[in-house]
């Protein structure tokens, strides 16, 4: 079946321009995987991208998933509640570009409607800014996505610098 997808993709320049969400009423910690661990970015990729027609990496060997999540350029953040794994998000660093893309971002379902998803894609902008040099922060999103994604963008001060509706 062919479907129709808008897919927006935005940027924010400077952390200057970031609005922070306020803080969730769940004890929040946002971490770095380290040392890298396929096995978090397979999970969170498959557990979260069920529910939004995440498909591309499904076919991946466990050897390119470790390539991936290995990579010196992809950092891995998890979102903890107090005990509990909630989302994550993954960053990759285009230093030629200067820019980082967020390149996937994503609560667990049981964690939706907590307030947990500005406080993830704040903490995924303010991340990205510590990395020396960093000139613009960009991501994409689509109809697939969560319905509040692309609002959450945009609350938080990215701005759309590119439309386009593809047919998958």
């Amino acid at each position: 079946m062919i479907k129709t997808v808008d897919r927006n993709y935005l940027e924010i320049q400077s952390l200057d321009n970031l609005i922070e969400s306020s803080a969730p009423n769940l004890e929040c910690s946002i971490n770095l995987v380290k040392p890298n661990d396929f096995q978090v970015n397979k999970f969170f990729y498959k557990n979260v991208g069920k529910n939004h027609r995440w498909i591309d990496r499904l076919v991946w060997s466990e050897k390119k998933w470790i390539e991936y999540s290995s990579n010196p350029k992809v950092d891995t953040y998890i979102l903890k509640t107090t005990d509990d794994i909630a989302g994550y998000f993954e960053l990759i660093l285009h230093s030629d570009l200067k820019e980082i893309e967020i390149a996937y971002l994503g609560l667990l379902k049981e964690y939706y409607n907590k307030k947990l998803g500005s406080y993830l894609l704040s903490g995924a902008i303010k991340k990205s800014f510590e990395k020396k040099d960093i000139n613009r922060v960009w991501v994409h999103t689509c109809t697939l996505d969560h319905k509040n994604a692309l609002k959450n963008y945009l609350a938080r001060g990215m701005k759309i610098f590119k439309k386009e509706t593809v047919k998958i």
